[in-house]
């Protein structure tokens, strides 16, 4: 190691790497805008949870406030295909040209492999790709009916009672054979052939080595992170940490990283060469449970005093703080969360619960409410509403309620 940065340093390099680290453009945001971000980001995570919006919009709001949700779907279907959804951090949009790297490592991790299957299930598995190949995009149930099969789910080791069409789909789209085209509006996938989304894709003379495609993977993880342990670099990914630490050490050697320490943390971090420490962070900004700053909570603990944890599967009498929490970040600090959920009938934006940290500064409430009016705007709601549940409740609605604020916002 040839320096040790401060832990104050190594969050404002976390933050620069996210593009959280300066206030946001004040200019329209364009698809430019949002493909920039997201080539910073190298992948959007999403979920099914739709309490405020699909997850995949939510990180660039973050970074570029309020923004057409339009402009990803966009950037998701142009040609050539630069955005794909594949299996990476979870189920992710990654950028196209991490898809080969990542097939070989993805499909060692997510269950469901062509190998599992038995004689019909191979059969069923050639079916469905000719069909693929000349039908328009189709989900597991339109699969299924236009090869006559009954949509019927089974209890299997691995599939969460998924019908033998979804089994077959899922481990097609595992083993990077076929892809999606995107999603409906019941968040299921509609499968097509590969190449209709990359063309040419698969006809390489040469095999991707799954070393080298490893290492391309750690430095865009490097690239995205700052910087990182191997822990942390691994999982952005989802890559296998042993293997990864083998090859950050390698890429270390090659002078291709750089190997630093953060004070008063044991691990060695990784950094590129070159890495500028910006002077200060000046961000504000609620952030995703599956925004890419937060995906490995050991990180968050040891670089930001954060602990966080997703309590969407937790019971409701055991949760902590709630069901869908935001992290708060202002300056270079996480300061508070909110559980936040957006009543789209009463068009407001209801707030279930709002939590400060021990150290967050008096202006905390103030820029939290501001951030909330903005993200509700952005929602298409009217309102904020606050329950009084949580530390930061109180200030929070009168700050909302406060004349200066009313003012700010007519």
């Amino acid at each position: 190691m040839t320096t040790i940065l401060s832990t104050s340093q190594a969050r404002r390099i976390a933050l620069a790497a996210q593009g959280l680290h300066r206030a946001r453009p004040t200019a329209p945001v364009t698809i430019g805008a949002v493909g920039r971000t997201f080539n910073r980001l190298e992948l959007l995570q999403i979920d099914s949870v739709n309490v405020l919006t699909r997850a995949q919009y939510l990180p660039l709001f973050s970074r570029l406030g309020p923004y057409e949700t339009s402009l990803l779907d966009d950037l998701c279907v142009g040609k050539p295909r630069k955005v794909l959804e594949y299996w990476a951090h979870e189920a992710s949009l990654v950028r196209s040209e991490h898809f080969a790297d990542l097939v070989p490592w993805q499909r060692r991790t997510w269950p469901g492999s062509l190998g599992a299957l038995d004689d019909a299930g191979h059969s069923l598995s050639s079916e469905i790709q000719g069909l693929l190949q000349s039908s328009p995009p189709l989900t597991a149930r339109e699969v299924a009916e236009e090869l006559g099969h009954e949509h019927r789910k089974e209890t299997v080791e691995w599939g969460w009672n998924w019908s033998a069409v979804k089994r077959v789909l899922e481990a097609l789209f595992a083993e990077g054979i076929i892809t999606a085209a995107g999603r409906n509006k019941q968040f299921e996938r509609r499968y097509t052939a590969l190449d209709r989304v990359l063309p040419g894709y698969g006809n390489e003379s040469e095999p991707v080595d799954p070393r080298e495609a490893m290492e391309r993977l750690l430095l865009a993880s490097a690239k995205a992170h700052g910087v990182g342990t191997a822990h942390c670099l691994a999982d952005y990914f989802r890559l296998p940490v042993r293997e990864s630490a083998a090859v950050l050490e390698d890429l270390s050697e090659r002078s291709m990283l750089v190997r630093t320490g953060v004070h008063g943390h044991k691990d060695t971090f990784y950094m590129l060469p070159g890495t500028v420490i910006p002077r200060r962070a000046s961000a504000r900004a609620l952030l995703s449970p599956f925004d890419s700053l937060v995906f490995n909570r050991k990180r968050i603990q040891k670089l930001f005093n954060f602990n966080y944890r997703l309590e969407i599967y937790t019971p409701s009498e055991k949760r902590t703080y709630g069901y869908y929490v935001l992290p708060f970040l202002l300056g270079e600090c996480l300061v508070g969360r909110v559980d936040v959920k957006a009543d789209r009938l009463q068009k407001s934006l209801i707030v279930r619960g709002a939590y400060t940290e021990p150290d967050a500064p008096p202006e905390t409430a103030g820029e939290l409410a501001e951030e909330l009016r903005l993200m509700a705007g952005w929602l298409g709601l009217e309102t904020v509403e606050v329950s009084p549940r949580g530390n930061l409740a109180a200030a929070l609605e009168f700050s909302l309620s406060s004349p200066k604020y009313a003012d700010n916002h007519k």
